[in-house]
């Protein structure tokens, strides 16, 4: 079984334990009053993340509070779950719940997604296992900078088509900084994290889930060489647009290319945009014909897209 621990024996697990285990509790989509979840399994009543050792479930509760202090959390596609770690004040560190949620298929813990329905009670969405972490940049609840640990789970049963490891980015000038997630960098690592622009690694990491593993134009799939283009660049973003995943098209290096110097915009239909300065024949000798599409456009993308179409129509 996944689930189990494996420093612990079977005669530990009785079958009907094991039976019982494996069966979901808790009905998709049924609302459920949260004191009753804690008087059966335990569990702290007031965070996020509620854990007990003397229970083999973890439960993370979402919902729009918390926004303030980088908890922002959501689907970035059908199977991935992005969301954020606990701890208002301060680095947040792999203690307590954060622990409790990197180990739990170690620990033979099954993760269960609830979402904030109305006071004092909650929805019950599915079954999570621990897929990948890492660190990003943000504020505390007192305004200070601070290292933000980002967990991304799938749906269990899912299957994702991607390893944690691919997404490292090989033809990169910029690389993430590779930090073992059981340790948060020290001053002076977190020195150079910030001149390497912390969180682009879980930015990068986000627009490839959004985008599904694939370029946005052409369907490419080797993540090695695709960059999570910034629609609107670096430079010109605030530092929420910089690593807002909304803020990000996959795409293969020449697309992003041409798309980075505003020389191809996309429109709203999602139809690509030549500019004048490149004549068709052109384009067409590397491999652009002018009857792109960009695949999946959100209503969050076209905000930021609207923009790159203003500064691609004054070049």
């Amino acid at each position: 079984m996944g689930f189990l621990n494996s420093n612990k024996s079977l005669s530990y697990w009785q079958p009907s334990k094991i039976r019982q285990l494996e069966k979901i509790p808790f009905i998709p989509d049924h609302v459920y009053k949260r004191a009753d979840l804690h008087d059966s399994y335990k569990g702290n009543r007031q965070t996020g993340i509620s854990y007990s050792n003397s229970s083999p479930y973890i439960f993370i509760f979402s919902g729009k509070t918390g926004t303030q202090y980088s908890y922002a959390d959501g689907w970035e596609n059908d199977n991935i779950f992005f969301y954020s770690g606990e701890g208002q004040q301060g680095d947040m560190q792999f203690i307590r719940g954060n622990l409790a949620l990197k180990n739990h298929l170690q620990n033979g813990k099954r993760v269960f997604l609830f979402e904030f329905a109305r006071k004092g009670f909650v929805k019950f969405i599915t079954e999570l296992e621990f897929f990948d972490a890492g660190i990003e940049q943000s504020t505390d609840k007192n305004g200070h900078t601070r290292d933000a640990i980002k967990f991304f789970f799938k749906r269990r049963g899912a299957f994702i088509p991607v390893a944690p490891g691919d997404f490292i980015q090989t033809n990169s000038e910029d690389p993430e900084p590779k930090y073992n997630i059981d340790r948060l960098p020290n001053t002076t690592e977190r020195e150079g994290l910030i001149i390497s622009r912390v969180g682009q690694g879980i930015y990068r990491k986000r627009v490839i889930h959004r985008w599904n593993y694939a370029c946005a134009v052409t369907g490419f799939d080797k993540l090695e060489i695709l960059i999570a283009s910034h629609i609107v660049p670096w430079k010109d973003a605030t530092d929420n647009e910089r690593l807002d995943p909304n803020n990000g098209i996959l795409l293969s290096p020449t697309y992003d290319a041409l798309f980075d110097r505003h020389l191809i915009s996309f429109e709203n239909n999602d139809r690509i945009i030549l500019s004048e300065k490149i004549e068709i024949a052109a384009f067409e000798k590397i491999g652009v014909t002018g009857k792109e599409k960009i695949k999946k456009l959100s209503h969050q993308n076209l905000s930021y897209l609207e923009k790159h179409q203003a500064i691609f129509s004054s070049h």
